[in-house]
Formats: structure tokens, sequence, C-alpha cells
């Protein structure tokens, strides 16, 4: 855009030399097989509106305060599951933005992962792989351990879930420092995933704009509020 910009800033000088230089008329312009030049910002004012789905997202997610402890402002997304087509919203921003990309499987971390993850993964016609907690999942799995506030966590699937090379994205609903996301792209990287991207909910405000995470873009729909 600022080439074809300043290839249509285009002026007339006339034969006096100490005349200033006259822009060109909207109409002068057409007929010299320009378009004026002011036509270019209202077309990228139009491409930067944000989509209107977005803010009816964020207004459906409650914030507790000091939960699940004092100085937690938690974003609750129960009050969003509580409204269909707000929850429809959602699940189809993150399938507009997956389908064509050639996915081939979704995992979903435990537990609010698996509410997005299952329905992003039949949309575009991929595979579901929960990532679970330890001693949730029946076979053999390869567990990751990961470093929270106050000790550790670990995330385990199943021994077979991903074959190597497959293209894989994560889902989770909120990410907030990360650890989990981290995990998680190990996980499935030790396995010979190809991670393409992780996709959340919500995120702190360094998260938007794709941040990246072990190398890995991270796509957030909203940003994490403080109140009501």
């Amino acid at each position: 855009m600022g080439e074809e910009a300043s290839c249509n800033t285009v002026t007339v000088m006339e034969a006096d030399t100490n005349a200033k230089p006259q822009p060109l008329m909207p109409q002068q312009a057409k007929e010299n097989g320009r378009a004026p030049a002011a036509a270019e910002p209202v077309a990228e004012a139009a491409a930067a509106v944000p989509d209107p789905r977005l803010q009816g997202i964020s207004d459906a997610i409650r914030v507790v305060p000091h939960f699940p402890k004092e100085g937690i402002m938690f974003n609750d997304i129960t009050t969003l599951l509580l409204r269909p087509g707000v929850f429809k919203d959602a699940v189809d921003l993150f399938v507009e933005r997956y389908r064509g990309m050639r996915i081939d499987a979704v995992a979903g971390i435990e537990a609010r992962g698996f509410i997005f993850g299952p329905a992003i993964a039949l949309a575009i016609g991929a595979k579901f792989i929960p990532l679970r907690k330890p001693r949730k999942l029946p076979g053999e799995v390869i567990s990751e351990k990961y470093v929270l506030e106050y000790g550790t966590d670990c995330l385990q699937m199943h021994v077979g879930a991903i074959e190597a090379a497959e293209r894989v994205i994560i889902v989770d609903d909120l990410v907030a420092t990360g650890g989990t996301l981290g995990a998680a792209i190990r996980l499935l990287e030790r396995a010979g995933a190809d991670v393409v991207e992780c996709a959340c909910l919500i995120g702190l405000p360094k998260f938007k704009n794709f941040y990246k995470l072990n190398g890995k873009p991270v796509y957030v729909l909203v940003e994490s509020r403080e109140s009501d």
C-alpha cells in the first residue's frame, strides 16, 4: 500500500516554475487511469474494523473477583456457554481461521480445551486429541511436566494419538503465563507433530498480535478483563 500510495500522489507542474504544484482532482485521476489516493485510507479503515462478534464474546464472559484465590480476577466462560449464539460465534471464528490450513488434529487441554476443541475439530475435518492430567488416560501415555507458581503439574497424551509430521493446533480457553501451552507444545513435538499454532478464547494483552510461545504463534480472540 505504501508504494501504491506514493505512486498515486501525482502533481501537474505549470510552465511557470514558480507556480505551486496542483494535485489531481478525483475526476482527473480517474481520466488518467489512476484511482484517487484519498480512497485508499477509506479501504484501509474498513479493513481495520473489528469483527462485531468479538465484542459479543467479550461481553458474555463473566469476571469473578478473587477466585479461586485472593487477587485473581477469574474470567468465567460458563456464562458464554449459556448463550448458544455467542458460543457458536466463538467456534465459528476459530473454524474460519483454520479451515483450509490442512490441520490434521486439534489437541485440547484439560479441561476447558475440551469444550471448544472437539467442535473445531469436527468442523474442519480433523481428529481430536485430549491432553489430560495424570492418571486420567487408560492406555500407554507420554508425559510432559511443567512448572506452576507453587509446584509442578503434568500433561499426558496417549501413545499413537498423533503421527509424525501431522499438523496440529492446540486449543485452550485462556492463556495467562503460557506454562500449560508450552508443555503441550513440547509434548506434541516429542511425538513428532508439527504444531502450527495455539488457539485460545481469552488471553492477557501481551498475547495479542500473534505473540510467540516456544516459537509458535498464539492466536487469541479476546483480551482478559479485570471487571464486568
